[in-house]
């Protein structure tokens, strides 16, 4: 006698499994993504970044090789005390994505290091370099150090109050009287050391941040302006960050560092490390 053989009924999918299925293979694309753009990007931005600091090295040493500042170009290079001795980037001219690859860019049309107006740089927050990640950690009065070709322009971050008081009180550190005035009470004591505000509002980078106006008047300060994405891995807002020149020196040929450039400056290190 046999017996016939059984045949068992075929699973049924049901929804929730597909569902989990979908959400666990949107989780691990999300996390390749993560890595992709917290890792291999900032190699990848590293090796530019080395590239375009060695080339500017080679201008400055060598002025036959000095020309007009091309989309790309590296200028400048800046350096943030508070975050460490080691924090240096070279600037390059524009803020389209395959430069910002490259290091901190310069936006086109405003104006550059030490002039008076507004000198506006861009930067990545997370990966790419991320040279803008630790700007939520400055406070008033931290030192933007830019170095040129022939001289080193020092800024410091503007207080973060708006209240004339507070504002007065949080520059008396390092801002010379007549200027700390107007910074609290004066044409500037809208502008903030630290702001959030929407991708579209450009006049952040006008001579005078918030004014409408592009031109540049007699009289004004000499600001940097350092925007990046807000918050990290998004870019639906922007962090602002307004800092005001305070000193300009020529370069010495024996390489002396300005006194912003010493680590007793800052006051944010403790909480970035």
């Amino acid at each position: 006698m046999t017996t016939a053989p059984m045949h068992t009924q075929p699973r049924r999918v049901t929804a929730s499994q597909v569902i989990g299925e979908l959400l666990l293979t949107v989780g691990v694309l999300l996390l390749l993504f993560a890595f992709y753009e917290s890792y291999w990007t900032n190699i990848a931005s590293g090796k530019m970044q080395d590239e375009v600091q060695t080339r500017l090295e080679e201008q400055w040493v060598n002025p036959r090789q000095a020309k007009a500042t091309q989309l790309g170009d590296a200028f400048a290079r800046m350096y943030i005390p508070a975050f460490g001795q080691d924090y240096q980037f070279a600037i390059v001219e524009g803020v389209q994505e395959h430069q910002l690859l490259t290091g901190p860019g310069h936006y086109p049309g405003t104006q550059t290091p030490g002039e008076n107006g507004n000198f506006a740089v861009a930067g990545h927050r997370v990966g790419k370099g991320a040279p803008f990640n630790d700007l939520g950690a400055l406070k008033a009065c931290d030192a933007v150090v830019v170095e040129t070709q022939s001289e080193w322009v020092t800024y410091r971050v503007l207080p973060m109050s708006q209240d004339p008081g507070e504002r007065r009180r949080e520059g008396i550190g390092c801002l010379p009287g007549e200027l700390n005035e107007r910074i609290a009470a004066g044409d500037y004591a809208q502008v903030k050391g630290r702001e959030i505000t929407l991708p579209g509002d450009i006049e952040v980078v006008n001579p005078i941040p918030g004014n409408r106006s592009t031109k540049v008047e007699p009289g004004m300060e000499g600001l940097i302006t350092l925007t990046t994405c807000h918050p990290q891995f998004s870019n639906a807002e922007r962090m602002i960050i307004h800092a005001v020149r305070t000193e300009v020196q020529p370069k010495d040929p024996s390489g002396a560092l300005p006194p912003a450039m010493k680590p007793a400056q800052s006051t944010a290190q403790k909480e970035v490390r």
